[in-house]
């Protein structure tokens, strides 16, 4: 009996060393300083508790759908040559309906060709129809496409502002679908404190893009217009810049480009900051081989014209295509520093797949985290120690026990945290305080029942052991029942809330251990040590 004792004992000691090094790992001392930041390190403090950045982003989808219908634009005008059908243009009639494109001229004699050319192309993701007395055919993309691709925009833009913020270090950063509204996301960037910066890197789309020119410098759109009979053909578009990368130029031109790029931002590879011969800063990029090979393909066939760098939504500048180019590249401007990596950042990390409106954004202060932080733990200490007190009181000797599996059920709680790498939420110190109250609730039905026994004349030893038999059922119940109530807070919940659930649903797997296990284990030390006729002090 002494034996198994002992082993009990032995893996509770284990146990409560393992979990006190993920609390504070190996520090570097041992006095408050060196304690203090290994606790930091462990575990990390949330946003309502650190202070940080809290933005809630929509994602305008229809740029998605958009981009995608340009290139099926371009598409269909290959697989007419290629067919050999001709057609006056492709083009998307309406602007509000970026998902409506337009086939307009064809041949009346060879109608049925061209309408099985798209459907057997075009019908998983587009409905086509026409080909009647206008010779022309619509090409719509499906309602489902339409909603699988503004599902697949956000998760794209998600990941791209993961990626985007990870360059700025931040730990435990929240970006994650918003519940609340369609299409949005939810940002939250404990420890950051410049509101500008993480809204420049977010949400700049920096969508490097290399366009066809087909005309200008003009001075101004009508100019541009003017020059293509003065109506501007579905697949081109005009587009204001100032024909160079210096940043902040105050000259502004107009080009007629073609609308389809030729190597676009998902393209690019890699691109670092570096500087030329003359010591200029610029961008040197690398395309994907795929890209490299269109990129090849196209410079080759057009050596002696021109193409345009679109970054952002206007032209940067215009080159002469001298000779035939591959994979790789640079852009050269009047770059500040910050602008050149801050540039570099956003093609490493690839361009959004759609712009970003910003519904809400705010910073909490590391001031008021830290009043949480003490308020909070202040709050946590000063239910310990009033429960434990009572606990002596009221249970005399057997308190000691109860105080000895909550200290346990509190180191283990935040062991897990450290392992994990948990972040700490204000609602997380609730989710703690919560905890502290069940563990005290398993005590005392525990503890009463063996009261029950011992006045019913009873042994120590089997007053405990009933005690606990009887005691066990109603103790999982409330605990299964409060775990999945927690369970139902992580899936459906966001930020704080999750992390008061997962606080809440391991201090209370923990509390399962140090309330049965534990609490049985120093029972069955005590009853050893008595006296015959000495009874259990409860």
């Amino acid at each position: 009996m002494n034996k198994k004792l002992n082993q009990k004992i032995a893996l509770i000691i284990a146990v409560l060393v393992v979990f006190i090094y993920g609390i504070i790992g190996v520090p570097s001392g041992f006095n408050g300083k060196a304690l203090t930041d290994s606790l930091t390190k462990r575990i990390h403090l949330g946003l309502d508790l650190r202070g940080g950045v809290h933005l809630i982003l929509q994602v305008v989808v229809s740029e998605a759908v958009n981009a995608e219908t340009d290139n099926t634009v371009a598409r269909i005008q290959g697989d007419l040559k290629t067919a050999k059908l001709s057609f006056s243009q492709v083009y998307k009639p309406d602007p509000t309906r970026p998902d409506v494109i337009k086939v307009e001229g064809t041949d009346p004699t060879k109608s049925s060709a061209l309408h099985s050319t798209l459907d057997t192309k075009y019908s998983n993701e587009y409905d086509v129809s026409g080909g009647g007395s206008d010779n022309s055919f619509t090409v719509t993309m499906k309602p489902n496409i339409v909603k699988a691709l503004d599902e697949k925009t956000v998760q794209q833009a998600i990941e791209t502002i993961r990626d985007r913020v990870d360059t700025l270090g931040v730990s435990e950063p929240v970006i994650q679908a918003y519940g609340l509204g369609d299409n949005q996301i939810l940002v939250e960037l404990p420890g950051i404190s410049d509101l500008d910066r993480v809204k420049s890197l977010i949400q700049d789309t920096s969508r490097l893009e290399i366009h066809a020119v087909v005309g200008g410098p003009f001075q101004d759109e009508q100019a541009a217009l003017a020059s293509v009979g003065g109506t501007l053909p579905g697949d081109e578009e005009v587009v204001h810049g100032s024909g160079a990368l210096a940043s902040g130029s105050d000259a502004d031109s107009v080009f007629v480009l073609q609308r389809v790029s030729v190597v676009a931002g998902s393209e690019f590879r890699s691109a670092d900051p570096g500087t030329d011969q003359n010591g200029r800063r610029n961008v040197r990029f690398t395309l994907t081989n795929e890209a490299g090979d269109k990129f090849y393909e196209y410079t080759s066939a057009n050596v002696g014209k021109s193409m345009a760098v679109v970054l952002g939504g206007r032209v940067r500048e215009v080159a002469n295509i001298k000779s035939a180019i591959r994979d790789s590249g640079e852009i050269e401007g009047s770059f500040s520093e910050n602008e050149v990596e801050t540039l570099s950042k956003m093609l490493r990390t690839g361009a959004l797949p759609a712009s970003l409106n910003y519904l809400e954004d705010r910073t909490v202060g590391a001031s008021l985290g830290a009043d949480s932080i003490k308020q909070g733990v202040t709050a946590a200490v000063v239910g310990v120690l009033v429960v434990m007190v009572f606990m002596l009181i009221y249970y005399r000797g057997s308190g000691i026990n109860a105080d000895l599996a909550l200290f346990l059920n509190l180191v283990i709680l935040l062991g897990f945290m450290g392992f994990t790498g948990s972040t700490l939420t204000l609602p997380g110190i609730a989710g703690v305080i919560l905890t502290i109250g069940m563990g005290v609730d398993s005590n005392v039905l525990i503890f009463e029942r063996i009261r029950e026994e011992v006045r019913a004349g009873k042994a120590p030893s089997a007053a405990v052991d009933q005690g606990f038999a009887h005691a066990w059922v109603t103790i999982v119940d409330t605990h299964v029942t409060t775990i999945v109530s927690a369970a139902i807070l992580f899936l459906f919940g966001s930020g704080p809330v999750k992390g008061f659930a997962v606080t809440l649903t391991f201090g209370l797997a923990a509390n399962l251990f140090t309330a049965v296990y534990v609490s049985r284990v120093i029972f069955d030390a005590h009853v050893n040590k008595l006296k015959p006729g000495e009874l259990v002090s409860i």
